[in-house]
């Protein structure tokens, strides 16, 4: 899709995104993880924000736009071209405070979501937030609809904060496939 110039995901910044970072509750400042991070422009606005941010995609083109967005925009970004199926290959360094999906996860199978939780949670901080935003419903190319039940089981050791149906869906993709937002905390 990249090749072709067709990224819807990456149109704006989420509202929910902004909140986490800028609003009345916002995480102080940490280290985030831009998980399918795309052309990157979510990195380089958490990097704007004050975030010591990485990011990883698997597609060395959008990565490539990516990282010279973060140029253009004057911050750093440890953009990383990998798999998220295989984080322990990557090479990132555990402690992160936020662990960000804009539609990444729900894109996996049943095995690459196991393989995605199994890798994602020993990077996390204790007390991180993950912030994913997913289809409910199956809509090809999506496999199968997330669900906050599922979220629990496949990562055990976080609590549900909340569950928010995406109100300002950037795509009529959104919408057909009830996309919602799941915040989770790592338990201490």
């Amino acid at each position: 899709m990249y090749a072709i110039g067709f990224a819807p995901w990456d149109r704006g910044i989420p509202a929910e995104l902004q909140q986490v970072v800028n609003g009345p509750e916002a995480l102080a400042p940490g280290r985030a993880l831009d998980l399918g991070s795309g052309l990157g422009r979510k990195a380089v606005f958490l990097a704007s924000s004050g975030w010591e941010v990485s990011g990883v995609e698997m597609v060395p083109r959008a990565v490539a736009r990516a990282q010279r967005r973060a140029t253009e925009g004057g911050v750093h970004v440890d953009f990383r071209v990998g798999d998220v199926t295989r984080l322990e290959t990557v090479g990132l360094t555990p402690g992160f405070d936020l662990l960000f999906d804009f539609g990444c996860y729900h894109g996996l199978n049943e095995r690459e979501r196991e393989q995605y939780s199994a890798g994602l949670s020993p990077l996390a901080a204790p007390s991180a937030t993950l912030l994913l935003m997913g289809f409910r419903k199956a809509l090809p190319p999506v496999p199968k609809g997330v669900s906050a039940a599922e979220l629990l089981e496949r990562f055990p050791g976080w609590q549900l904060v909340w569950e928010r149906p995406v109100t300002t869906a950037i795509t009529a993709a959104m919408r057909r496939a009830d996309s919602a937002w799941f915040r989770l905390r790592r338990a201490n």
